[in-house]
């Protein structure tokens, strides 16, 4: 076996779990999409989902010919709990929030350069959205994953940025990385980001670090998202204020300190 002791990945099991995380996102795929999106070779490629599918990793249906997630997948998530804690202590500030403000407060941990949603509290009136717990969405595009980027050292955070094809889902979304570098770093000095039609036209969104790896926790943030048609004129200094109680509330519900985090500035109205 080939080591690379800079880097000492073994080459195999990089790959399966390449797969696994491609199937994951994909929902299901056939071997020519996985061959293709991972670029794998086919030698190996039948030997490596085979491997996957007898340790129950992957289910292969013979009729689709797709690949899924097996039953091994569901198993190893639900013992994860990491961030159960985290989520269960802040659900009920979430859900007051949620419901002093008639819109929807969501919750998100940092995994690469996407933000992961482990807690969404949704209002009766709040804008429906697309995210639901357990949903992974690329962080330039939204203001909690910026607020995410912004709890890195600005090297880490571009170079995350720099790694991926990061589309364009609006005509405001920012997808140049020096860009992108600018905007976290304005969050991480002014202790909030936002998402102005960014990710989805006609909706806007503020968020605020919540915890962080150097805290003693992990790196997640908190956010408020709402039609842009229901913003007002102190947008997002109307939001930013009793979202930046909620974050405080949960960090003293957690007993934890976030002296890296900074305190929220008082913002520039949108114009």
């Amino acid at each position: 076996m080939n080591e690379d002791r800079t880097n000492p990945t073994v080459k195999s099991a990089d790959r399966a779990l390449a797969v696994v995380e491609f199937v994951a996102g994909k929902g299901s795929a056939s071997f020519t999409e996985i061959l293709e999106g991972l670029r794998l070779p086919r030698s190996s490629a039948h030997g490596l989902l085979n491997t996957l599918c007898s340790a129950g990793w992957l289910d292969h249906n013979t009729a689709n010919r797709q690949y899924s997630l097996g039953l091994r997948a569901w198993q190893v998530g639900q013992l994860y709990t990491g961030h159960q804690t985290l989520a269960n202590v802040a659900k009920p500030v979430m859900d007051r929030l949620s419901s002093s403000l008639g819109e929807t407060v969501q919750l998100a941990l940092l995994d690469g350069v996407e933000n992961v949603y482990i807690a969404i509290s949704q209002a009766s009136s709040g804008m429906r959205l697309g995210s639901s717990v357990g949903m992974r969405l690329l962080a330039h595009a939204t203001g909690i994953g910026k607020a995410l980027l912004s709890m890195l050292e600005p090297e880490d955070a571009q170079q995350r940025l720099s790694s991926v094809a990061l589309p364009r889902l609006t005509a405001k979304t920012v997808t140049d990385v020096k860009a992108l570098a600018e905007l976290v770093a304005d969050a991480k000095a002014n202790g909030f980001a936002l998402d102005d039609e960014e990710y989805l036209e006609g909706c806007r969104c503020v968020a605020v670090p919540l915890t962080s790896e150097a805290g003693g926790g992990m790196n997640a943030a908190l956010s408020v998202t709402m039609p842009t048609l229901r913003t007002d004129e102190e947008w997002p200094g109307s939001i930013l204020r009793p979202l930046a109680g909620a974050a405080q509330e949960i960090r003293a519900l957690l007993g934890v300190r976030e002296p890296g985090i900074a305190l929220p500035a008082a913002p520039v109205k949108a114009s």
